[in-house]
Formats: C-alpha cells, structure tokens, sequence
C-alpha cells in the first residue's frame, strides 16, 4: 500500500511562532499537510506520520507573489495550537 499524505487546517487567533522559522507568523488559517507511511506487520491498517508541513502564507493572503512549503515539527505545531486556544480563552 503507498504512503499517503493528508490535508488539515490549523486556525491561529494571535501571531504564533514555530521553531525553524524566522520571527512571528501572523493569525490566520495555516494549510497543514502530513505524511505518513503503512505500518507493515500489524493486523490492521496503521499510519505512522513521518513529516508535517505548513504551507505560508496563511490562506487569507489573495494572490501571494511568493509561496512556500515548510517543514515543522508536529509536536511544536500542537504546542502553539494549544497556546493560542488558551490565550484566546
């Protein structure tokens, strides 16, 4: 079976920062892609995500002269995720 990637949205309420990327990122709404391979020898079906990237700018920017598509690390992503949901509350 091939690997797959699938396709999330990550909503920022407050610029955010990840590591691996200069300064703040602005709020707004992030594409996120993961890649993840078959887990071979299980009795079912499993994913491991071996890669997790954000697309920037974020979706709100109409017509962009440049974009990009950054790898981050996924636990970092959840931690300014959750950060910002509670900051937001």
């Amino acid at each position: 079976m091939p690997d797959r990637t699938t396709h999330s949205i990550a909503h920022f309420a407050a610029p955010f920062v990840l590591g691996g990327l200069e300064g703040q990122l602005p709020a707004g709404d992030y594409d996120i892609d993961h890649d993840e391979e078959v887990i071979e020898g299980m009795s079912r079906l499993a994913w491991r995500r071996v890669a997790t990237f954000i697309h920037l700018p974020a979706r709100a920017v109409k017509n962009p002269t440049t974009s990009q598509l950054v790898a981050i690390d996924y636990l970092e992503l959840e931690t300014a995720l959750k950060r910002d949901r509670e900051n937001a509350a």
